[in-house]
């Protein structure tokens, strides 16, 4: 397993690019917690996380490569519209999917998506990939999530193929908005 640091992964953005669409494994940060991803549209590499997460019927969310991608693959209504002009920032926004192949079938396991763009420069990246990639929190289902290379769960970092690290994190994981309704709705974590 590789370790990039903020500094390697923007020098090298070619190759964490490469390591992305080979459908690897990886952890990153974003803007709250660090999280787990991969290419979202590899139905194999998605079951991938399932099983690092033990997490088999909790849907995904995705960081959007863009809000243009956003506004072709999900339902966007007035209302869900002015939360859209709060991204980049700290909301996962929860939209019914237009577009069901827009991410492989066992990222959403249904008719809605959580969808992300951190306010992080690792976004960057995810823009240039200009694909969706899967976002969960960097720990086991139900365990505290990963702040810092300290506390990453040993079981997890044997199954991942490469970190992006940029030092310990402070946060706490996304605002969670279900807009599928007929007015915003703030889900509790």
């Amino acid at each position: 397993m590789q370790i990039f640091t903020k500094s390697d992964a923007i020098k090298n953005k070619g190759k964490i690019l490469s390591l992305i669409r080979q459908n690897k494994v990886f952890i990153y940060p974003t803007d709250t917690i660090y999280g787990i991803g991969c290419n979202a549209k590899s139905y194999a590499v998605v079951s991938r996380i399932r099983k690092i997460k033990q997490r088999a019927e909790t849907p995904f969310s995705v960081i959007a490569p863009s809000k243009e991608w956003i506004r072709k693959n999900c339902i966007v209504n007035s209302h869900s519209e002015k939360w859209l002009k709060r991204l980049p920032g700290p909301y996962t926004l929860i939209f019914m999917l237009k577009n069901p192949s827009a991410v492989a079938p066992n990222v959403s396991l249904g008719a809605t998506i959580g969808v992300r763009i951190p306010e992080h420069w690792f976004t960057g990246i995810v823009k240039k990939l200009n694909a969706p990639l899967v976002t969960t929190s960097a720990n086991i289902h139900g365990e505290k999530f990963m702040t810092s290379l300290k506390n990453l769960s040993p079981e997890i970092k044997k199954r991942i193929d490469f970190i992006v690290y940029e030092g310990e994190k402070r946060g706490k994981p996304s605002t969670l908005m279900d807009l599928t309704g007929s007015s915003p709705k703030k889900i509790k974590r």
